[in-house]
C-alpha cells in the first residue's frame, strides 16, 4: 500500500475530500496540520522546486483574494519568509511521498508515483465559497479520523 504525508488546513472541506480520495485509492495517509508545523524556508522550498513563485501561494487565501498579498511581487527568498510566517498563504495540500514533495493536489504527479485516483474532476480550491473568506480560516468540520500523529 502506498503511503504519504499530507499537510492540510484542519477543517478545509476540499482537503477533506482529497484525503478521502487518497484513502479510497488504497493510500495510507498521514495527515498533518499545515498551520502548526514548524516550517523553515529550506524545508518548505522542497515542495516548490519546479514551480514559479506565484504558484507557491494559495489563490484562495483571504489576503491573496483581497489583493493584500500579490504573489507576483515576491522573489523566492521573500516568498519563503512570508509563507513561513503566514502558513495560511501556502498552496495546499503539501504532499510528501518518500523523499519527493509537491504542493497542490496534482493527479499526474500522484500517478507518476503509483497512486491512481478515479477519473473525473478532482476537488480543488475552497469548498466554502467567498463568504467564508471574511475570516482568517474556514469554519472547522468535524473530522476526528484526520488526527495528527503524536510524534
Amino acid at each position: 500500500m502506498p503511503s504519504l504525508k499530507f499537510w492540510w488546513k484542519p477543517g478545509c472541506a476540499t482537503n477533506t475530500r482529497q484525503i478521502e480520495l487518497l484513502r479510497a485509492a488504497g493510500v495510507a495517509v498521514e495527515v498533518r496540520d499545515l498551520l502548526t508545523e514548524a516550517w523553515s524556508p529550506a524545508r518548505l522550498e522542497a515542495f516548490f522546486v519546479d514551480r514559479p513563485v506565484t504558484e507557491w501561494f494559495n489563490p484562495a487565501a483571504p489576503a491573496v483574494k483581497h489583493g493584500l498579498v500579490d504573489p507576483a511581487s515576491f522573489d523566492a527568498g521573500t516568498a519563503l519568509e512570508r509563507l513561513v510566517a503566514e502558513p495560511l498563504l501556502i498552496r495546499r495540500p503539501l504532499i510528501e511521498i518518500g523523499e519527493t514533495r509537491r504542493s497542490g493536489f496534482d493527479k499526474k504527479w500522484l500517478a507518476a508515483r503509483g497512486i491512481d485516483l478515479p477519473s473525473g474532476p478532482l476537488p480543488e480550491g475552497c469548498g466554502h465559497g467567498d463568504a467564508a473568506h471574511g475570516e482568517p480560516s474556514c469554519p472547522p468540520l468535524s473530522s476526528p479520523s484526520f488526527s495528527s500523529p503524536s510524534s
